[in-house]
């Protein structure tokens, strides 16, 4: 029978068997007192430029548009782009109870850096540390209050926000994103084996940059070579929840701050994959 731990006696000794040795720790820190989050989903990539936050505000827009109490929270602090692309500008509000998300067009919740800097074009200068506790107060300090999912923009790679995001919030599970690149199995693994690593579920894959229709005969011309995402998601035995072209009405509804009036089609089911 494995002995308790005693922490006013307890010595390297004492510990053999112990209950509590292989416990793992649980670093989720607890949200803000008016905040009721039932699922946090966040959307991940190896490497930058691949249309993470494309990806998120185009998810987002789809469960809003079902009904769905919804929100970002744009942990990508030294490249926020989630609230240009919904035309949001101002300082978010703060009182005893926290800070206040800013709401878009269609009702979808957002906190940035952005939103709490001088002007959008500041440049945060801050080591990794300061920047995944920032994160970290996105959670904590913010007023959510009830969503039924709340989307995390992560920044590229596996550092240290990512990996705060990860420890630090109740996460449900990711969506990694990639482009069709040779080179994308090896990124497409890395975020997988990170989320494995930490025991996060992974919903699904993202492929971003499929192809591009010509205007004339609506051929897909494959600008960055032929997919490999299928044979990728085949491996890792996770689905495909969408294989989405270069759009330039798309980027054009992001670039005014309009992208509340997308309906990204290409991820026509991919909500189904996110947990109910």
């Amino acid at each position: 029978m494995a002995k308790e731990c005693n922490s006013t006696t307890c010595d390297k000794s004492s510990c053999e068997g112990c209950s509590q040795k292989n416990k793992p720790q649980d670093l989720r820190a607890a949200a803000n007192a008016l905040s009721a989050v039932k699922h946090v989903v966040g959307i991940v990539s190896g490497k930058g430029g691949v249309g993470k936050s494309f990806v998120t505000a185009s998810l987002a827009n789809r469960m809003a548009a079902k009904g769905m109490r919804v929100g970002i929270l744009d942990a990508d602090i030294t490249g926020p782009s989630i609230p240009k692309m919904y035309g949001l500008t101002g300082a978010a509000q703060a009182d005893d109870n926290g800070i206040y998300p800013m709401e878009t067009e269609n009702g979808i919740k957002v906190i940035s850096i952005n939103l709490m800097l001088p002007t959008e074009d500041t440049p945060v200068i801050w080591r990794g540390p300061i920047l995944a506790n920032m994160v970290k107060q996105f959670w904590t300090d913010v007023v959510w209050g009830p969503l039924d999912y709340l989307f995390v923009d992560m920044p590229p790679g596996t550092g240290d926000v990512p990996l705060t995001v990860f420890q630090s919030l109740p996460v449900d599970g990711i969506v990694i994103v990639s482009s069709p690149q040779d080179l994308v199995r090896m990124i497409v693994k890395k975020a997988y084996n990170m989320a494995e690593m930490m025991k996060i579920p992974v919903l699904g894959i993202v492929e971003n940059y499929s192809y591009v229709k010509c205007p004339d005969c609506g051929k897909e011309i494959k600008v960055f070579g032929e997919s490999h995402i299928d044979e990728i998601a085949e491996e890792l035995k996770v689905p495909v929840l969408g294989k989405m072209p270069v759009e330039a009405q798309f980027a054009e509804k992001a670039d005014q701050g309009l992208f509340h009036q997308v309906t990204n089609i290409y991820l026509e089911g991919a909500e189904n994959y996110l947990p109910a």
